[in-house]
């Protein structure tokens, strides 16, 4: 019985701890919102400075063998930085390379940055030509097999040249690539990839200014599991260019081309 009404105890005295430590820190939680929302402008661009020389710090520190372990701090602090969709609203994005600057010098393995490196610098920072720079140097370090599934990184700086570049024709060499590189290997997921890379590059080959190609590229966006924004950016854009995107009762995105290229 006493054995019992320990090991009923126990774990009730444990989540009143825990209770007690949130109800401690929601006064400073609301604290932390509220001049969060009531920072001045001024303020909000003096933080941005002080990250900016600690990426510039951590860009030239040495590491001691730690350099995955930096790259995943660095990734995670971007994520931070990147999220705070109020803030960002009132500053902007210029941060998102100096972010990726310290990832993939330390990590350029680091597959999973890659396509947030094109949707933030790219797209909301408007910076193509650097998210484009930082991938290529990353290509450097990467095989078709290493790591897994590395096509996608091709597939992404093609996206960057084609959308927001106009670069047709080193968009058609990306996606190219891309095929090559997913051709490789026969699961679902990497046969897909090839195939629609290369239809691209087909697409670009014939017409460097097809219609269909740019649709099938913001498609490619649409369907990366972007966030909101992201995906109403890709709607828009398929919209303009005379598609129209249909949601499936599955949840899915079918792609409506219009009549003529």
């Amino acid at each position: 019985m006493l054995l019992s009404r320990k090991a009923f105890v126990t774990p009730l005295v444990a989540c009143l701890c825990i209770l007690g430590l949130g109800l401690l820190q929601f006064p400073r939680l609301q604290k932390l919102l509220i001049s969060k929302q009531t920072a001045s402008l001024e303020t909000l661009n003096k933080d941005i400075k002080t990250e900016n020389l600690r990426l510039n710090f951590l860009k030239k520190m040495p590491t001691f063998g730690y350099d995955n372990f930096i790259a995943d701090l660095a990734y995670l602090k971007f994520l931070q930085y990147f999220g705070d969709d109020e803030v960002r609203d009132k500053t902007g994005y210029s941060l998102s390379p100096e972010y990726f600057e310290v990832i993939l010098e330390r990590d350029p393995r680091f597959l999973a940055v890659y396509q947030s490196l094109s949707i933030s610098t790219s797209l909301y920072a408007a910076m193509p030509e650097r998210a484009i720079a930082l991938s290529e140097k990353g290509l450097k370090s990467l095989s078709p097999s290493v790591p897994e599934k590395s096509y996608y990184v091709w597939r992404y700086k093609g996206i960057d040249e084609l959308l927001f570049l106009g670069n047709a024709q080193a968009a058609q060499q990306s996606f190219a690539m891309a095929a090559n590189w997913a051709s490789n290997f026969s699961d679902p997921e990497s046969q897909l990839v090839a195939n629609t890379s290369q239809k691209t590059a087909e697409f670009l080959s014939r017409n460097p200014n097809s219609k269909y190609a740019q649709i099938s590229t913001w498609a490619m966006v649409l369907n990366n599991h972007v966030d909101e924004r992201t995906q109403k950016r890709a709607i828009k854009e398929i919209e303009a260019l005379g598609g129209k995107v249909i949601t499936t009762p599955e949840g899915t995105n079918k792609i409506l081309f219009p009549p003529k290229d």
